[in-house]
């Protein structure tokens, strides 16, 4: 089977509001760059079909990927919806040109919370209608609070802990167009801040930003006729967990684990600490990546590997070396995208200040936000 390539992306937004333009224009300025990038392919003659990652809920209409063809230059020809993260849309079209039925496709998702004023509903109505809902919690964050104070108690954590990363994260973020929150966070103004959800504050969870993306996908033989260094994806599986997160180890991320080593048996990846060479990681919550990188066991200790750099652009496994969500915002469905740009950036040697010199192959890890922990892990490689 052919491999699957990325040979072009773009982005729009990253921004807290759009109000200049709707979600169809953002797509639109997102597919143009996208395909430039591709080599100006042409999405009308050379495009074999069109995924969208979105959820009605967030859109406001039932059947909203039928606003998606016009502005992607998809009109009659086929188009899909996955309702989940965008990483899980990479899955889909990966497996689409593996199949051999496909050469070309192109992804897109958008996400415009700035629009969306029932959040706190939407939200309620993802949880378990029949353990969770009746609660009718007083923070939406409630239920990843329980899970951030499991691990931090697993792990013996502090608050201490989680804002050297929150800092670090922040100021990562200065060399990304993207990190419209990046900041000179200090860990005392992190330590004094008040609990939204006992142990997370407004620091450990990510604000909003409105954001569109467009990936071209590709088999290899047609990745070749539009660039000379495409971005491979090497592998790439995706786990769910159960409907009830207070029913699963909360303390452990083990659906992280099974998507990842089926990743790496893809890949063909025998040491993930020697082949891997920076991470880019779900962290909508500041616990999130650390919590994965102590489940995949990128690290034994995550205080003194904070303290050491480790985890640092110059350090022995980068994470989020442009700033992660915490820095772009929640930008809902699109996210798992914002990790594959970073990455592909990274690759291409296009990350300006946050390049890593020689890295070749970067993990990209997103979690469903809200409600269920679905994840998925992808390898990217030059």
């Amino acid at each position: 089977m052919s491999r699957v390539a990325i040979i072009g992306v773009g982005f729009y937004g990253f921004q807290s509001s759009t109000p200049s333009l709707s979600f169809r224009e953002m797509i639109f300025e997102a597919a143009q760059r996208a395909y430039e990038d591709a080599g100006g392919i042409n999405p009308r003659t050379e495009v074999d079909a069109f995924i969208s990652c979105q959820e009605d809920f967030w859109e406001g209409v039932a059947i909203s990927n039928e606003f998606m063809p016009d502005q992607l230059g998809g009109a009659l020809k086929p188009g899909f919806t996955v309702a989940g993260d965008s990483l899980q849309c990479i899955l889909n079209a990966y497996a689409m040109i593996k199949t051999g039925a496909f050469d070309v496709v192109v992804v897109e998702s958008h996400g415009k919370p700035s629009e969306i004023s029932t959040i706190r509903d939407i939200v309620l109505f993802s949880f378990d209608p029949i353990y969770l809902r009746p609660l009718n919690p007083e923070s939406i964050h409630f239920l990843n609070a329980i899970e951030a104070r499991a691990f931090m108690d697993s792990e013996r954590l502090s608050r201490e802990v989680l804002g050297e990363y929150v800092v670090r994260s922040l100021r990562n973020g200065f060399s990304s167009s993207r990190a419209v929150y990046a900041s000179n966070l200090s860990l005392d103004s992190y330590i004094s801040a008040d609990p939204i959800a006992d142990p997370l504050s407004m620091y450990d969870i990510a604000p909003f930003s409105d954001a569109s993306i467009v990936i071209v996908l590709s088999s290899e033989d047609i990745a070749r006729r539009y660039t000379d260094d495409p971005v491979w994806i090497s592998g790439i599986w995706s786990v769910s967990g159960t409907p009830t997160p207070p029913f699963d180890e909360l303390s452990r991320d083990w659906i992280v684990r099974t998507a990842a080593e089926k990743a790496f048996k893809l890949s063909n990846i025998k040491n993930p600490l020697r082949e891997i060479n920076a991470l880019e990681l779900d962290e909508r919550y500041s616990y999130i990546p650390l919590m994965v990188l102590s489940s995949l066991g990128f690290s034994k200790d995550l205080r003194k590997d904070l303290e050491s750099g480790y985890f640092d652009r110059g350090g022995g496994m980068p994470v989020n070396p442009s700033g992660g969500a915490l820095s772009e915002g929640n930008t809902l469905e699109v996210h798992g995208l914002a990790r594959v740009v970073a990455a592909y950036e990274q690759l291409k040697g296009r990350a300006g200040a946050s390049q890593i010199e020689g890295v070749e192959k970067i993990l990209v890890h997103s979690r469903r936000w809200p409600g269920l922990r679905t994840t998925t892990v992808a390898i990217l490689s030059r």
